[in-house]
């Protein structure tokens, strides 16, 4: 069943009562301002549960003062951030150290623009989106490497190496583990992807052991991608202050923080795109309504989020020879083994 997306929705209503040009301008503000409340708003709730997880896992209650069930306490640390002074230190490079953050929020809000959150709520769908994506996300990394060098700060720097390293290496696997969907997709475009899944099924089922070795490596990879615990050698507070934002402040700081969450949102996503049906019902029920796509996306995204978070709060962090050593050494060669593996199941028609 084929459906109008949000852009083509939206992009006929404002044609039938402006001119043209100006049209398209409102278009695009709209759409602009959607993702960006969808930005803020997200990682509001995903700072909270964040929060809340830790707590569970550690045996304390978490945030409890700030509302209901501390439930505005990130509200409150927003606000914080919002007042704060920027400071920037003397010896910086003041027009890099100012342009660090942006790149890191524009490469995060570029890959969501791509996310299908339901049939009818896609921003941009185009016939190459999984090698969009990956091209897109490794473009955040310079934000980091620009932020560490201009802070002119020896941690700050450190932390900025660290992140190239780790994201160069890491970007490799979660590229592979991809590909390997898309041999059984047979397409590049996300939204196909996921109509292929509505008929034959889930890929992680389609593709078995092949898809399962693909998903277990892309979390891996996706965890590392996103400078999270047990891989977050780029923040090691015990070692560097905070890495690569230590001379970061306000929003400034608010920025990569926020980002770090958003980009964990972005890999949750795209596992549950190629992996688990997107916005497609676990049931096998067609959607009635365009909310419903919407809502199975978010729950399936959310359980992966939280696994993600379990990670976290569960494993120590790597060493910097343990994290090249554990991609360069053993993810690496399995993906390229998986790859033709997954080839081969195809070629064989084995696939479920």
């Amino acid at each position: 069943m084929k459906t109008l997306s949000i852009t083509k929705t939206i992009h006929e209503f404002l044609f039938g009562l402006m001119p043209e040009g100006i049209a398209s301008f409102v278009e695009w503000v709209i759409i602009a301002a959607a993702y960006l409340a969808f930005f803020a708003l997200a990682g509001l709730l995903l700072v909270y549960m964040e929060r809340r997880i830790a707590a569970f896992f550690q045996l304390r209650l978490g945030p409890n003062r700030v509302g209901p069930a501390g439930l505005f306490q990130t509200i409150a640390d927003a606000l914080k951030l919002v007042t704060k002074e920027l400071t920037i230190t003397d010896k910086a490079d003041k027009f890099l150290f100012n342009l660090a953050p942006y790149f890191v929020i524009v490469a995060a809000l570029v890959i969501l623009s791509v996310i299908p959150f339901s049939a009818e709520f896609q921003a941009f769908d185009i016939n190459i989106g999984v090698f969009f994506v990956m091209a897109i996300s490794s473009i955040g990394v310079i934000g980091v490497l620009i932020g560490g060098w201009a802070s002119n700060n020896k941690y700050a720097l450190i932390g900025a190496m660290r992140s190239g390293l780790q994201t160069i290496s890491y970007e490799l696997s979660v590229g592979l583990s991809i590909m390997t969907i898309v041999l059984l997709a047979g397409s590049l475009q996300i939204s196909e992807i996921i109509e292929v899944q509505r008929t034959g099924g889930w890929f992680i089922l389609q593709g078995h052991i092949p898809a399962i070795i693909a998903f277990m490596i892309f979390m891996i990879a996706g965890t590392a991608e996103t400078n999270r615990a047990p891989f977050d050698l780029v923040e090691a507070e015990s070692e560097l202050g905070a890495g690569f934002h230590t001379e970061y402040s306000g929003m400034k700081f608010a920025y990569f923080f926020l980002a770090e969450f958003i980009n964990m949102f972005i890999v949750a996503a795209i596992a549950v795109t190629i992996f688990f049906g997107g916005y497609l019902s676990p049931f096998g029920i067609t959607e009635s309504l365009p909310w419903m796509g919407v809502f199975w996306f978010m729950i399936k995204t959310l359980m992966i989020i939280f696994l993600m978070m379990w990670f976290r709060w569960t494993f120590p962090r790597l060493r910097v020879d343990q994290l090249l050593t554990l991609e360069w050494k053993y993810l690496l060669p399995i993906n390229l083994f998986n790859i033709v593996f997954m080839a081969v199941i195809i070629w064989l028609g084995w696939t479920f």
